[in-house]
């Protein structure tokens, strides 16, 4: 058996500290995920109902803003922030703030986007029953537009904070010591003694990858099963 897990790579992870510090490296990355995933729902909330506005001004501004993040790789925006912009301006800003900037950045936009499709997929017919009903506009939105919003935005808000989630991997670039960082660490101290550790550390990844983000998937297929019922 140990000599499979060697064959494999997997004896490196029970060397020293190893898998300590990749745990400590997911958790680097967890929590730039989640701040920029709760930060990015407020921002991405508040520009979607703007956009469903439709106010030309606000939506000639949103429709640059999208289709820059859409444009625009991840990377390249990190790049562009922590080694452009901070470095013209003078700023002083440690990697972990740049990359949450970014990330917020691009989580903005793509929830504004999922909040403003929500918000015009309600069929006008919801609006004119509840007018007809005697609704106020508060009490409209409170019991009838916002509700169906909900169903409609949270299978695809979960879908986005996992993508969110798997993204950070990109801070390795600008230097975070995140999971991968680490693993490459790890591969390179072990590369004469564990020949095949690059195979047991990236399959640990992995696995810590799919522990962190299935209970997110299957909370997501758990509400639209529910809500279809």
């Amino acid at each position: 058996m140990n000599a499979f897990f060697e064959k494999l790579g997997f004896d490196v992870l029970l060397k020293g500290n190893n898998m300590l510090r990749l745990l400590q490296g997911l958790g680097v990355a967890l929590r730039i995920s989640v701040i920029s995933v709760v930060i990015s729902i407020v921002l991405g909330i508040i520009l979607g109902v703007l956009m469903a506005q439709k106010n030309k001004v606000i939506n000639v501004i949103a429709k640059i803003y999208l289709e820059i993040v859409r444009i625009m790789p991840q990377m390249v925006l990190l790049f562009i922030v922590y080694f452009g912009i901070t470095k013209v301006l003078g700023i002083n800003m440690e990697a972990e703030k740049a990359s949450i900037i970014v990330f917020t950045f691009w989580g903005t936009a793509e929830m504004s986007d999922l909040v403003r499709g929500s918000l015009i997929s309600i069929p006008k017919t919801q609006y004119e029953s509840s007018e007809a009903l005697g609704f106020t506009k508060s009490q409209m939105y409170m019991y009838v537009i916002i509700p169906q919003t909900i169903r409609r935005l949270i299978p695809l808000s979960i879908n986005l904070i996992t993508r969110m989630i798997k993204t950070t991997s990109l801070v390795m670039m600008i230097g975070i010591v995140e999971v991968l960082k680490v693993g490459q660490q790890i591969i390179e101290a072990n590369r004469k003694t564990s020949p095949n550790a690059a195979f047991g550390i990236f399959a640990t990844v992995f696995l810590l990858y799919f522990i962190a983000c299935w209970p997110i998937s299957q909370l997501s297929k758990y509400l639209e099963r529910r809500w279809e019922n």
